[in-house]
């Protein structure tokens, strides 16, 4: 969900309303996934590097992304949706937005219309090296160290790889997102600007991944 700055910039706003411009597109979107039927659907909220960014940003999005869950939590449980976290509950963290998002995962816990999967404080490389020590710490001989060894042990193992990635803003990178579940996602990079995200954009990219031929690395016979 890239590009909530460079639209703010572009109206002559603060970075933060561009992160609050954004709630509208998550929830269309989210409106829109339910209509296709989309069982599971992962938004990237913050990333393990985005501590960088400037303290006070930082500070606004803990808030803003622990207003969301009280907003909205209650809608999401009445349209069906289960909400997940992934990422790093560690220190950094607000001990209330961990209680918050604690509250979500029991209100909704039983929903089976779609998950939603929120990225919170996760990045691709930690997710990978936090699977990697528990393996250590399960003490898996190496002899039986494969793939599903250490998928089971990934931030939500029940969650399958995704069919399809969309990044809006015009960026034609991945950014340390779901480094190994997307080993054979289908992209696609949108100049959108994530506030201006709609259901229909969703749409429009569901359309062209169903237009795309997906090998897995096979040939046709």
């Amino acid at each position: 969900m890239d590009g909530n700055g460079r639209w703010a910039a572009r109206k002559g706003l603060p970075r933060t309303d561009g992160h609050a411009a954004g709630e509208e597109a998550i929830f269309d979107t989210v409106e829109g996934a339910l209509e296709l039927g989309i069982r599971h659907l992962t938004l990237y909220a913050f990333s393990t590097e985005n501590w960088r960014r400037p303290p006070d940003e930082v500070r606004y999005l803990m808030g803003f992304n622990e207003g969301i869950l009280v907003r909205r939590r209650d809608e999401l449980n009445d349209r069906g949706v289960r909400v997940l976290f992934s990422g790093r509950r560690d220190w950094r963290v607000p001990r209330r937005l961990l209680r918050r998002m604690d509250e979500t995962l029991e209100l909704t816990r039983s929903n089976k219309t779609m998950d939603l999967v929120i990225a919170f404080n996760y990045g691709g490389r930690a997710e990978i090296i936090d699977a990697v020590r528990q393996l250590v710490d399960d003490l898996v001989p190496a002899s039986k160290i494969d793939e599903r060894a250490l998928r089971k042990r990934l931030y939500n193992p029940e969650v399958p790889d995704p069919d399809l990635v969309v990044r809006t803003s015009g960026e034609s990178r991945i950014s340390n997102f779901l480094l190994w579940e997307i080993a054979y996602s289908e992209l696609i990079f949108t100049e959108t600007l994530w506030p201006d995200f709609r259901r229909e954009n969703l749409f429009d990219a569901v359309r062209e991944f169903q237009a795309r031929e997906r090998r897995f690395g096979e040939v046709e016979t």
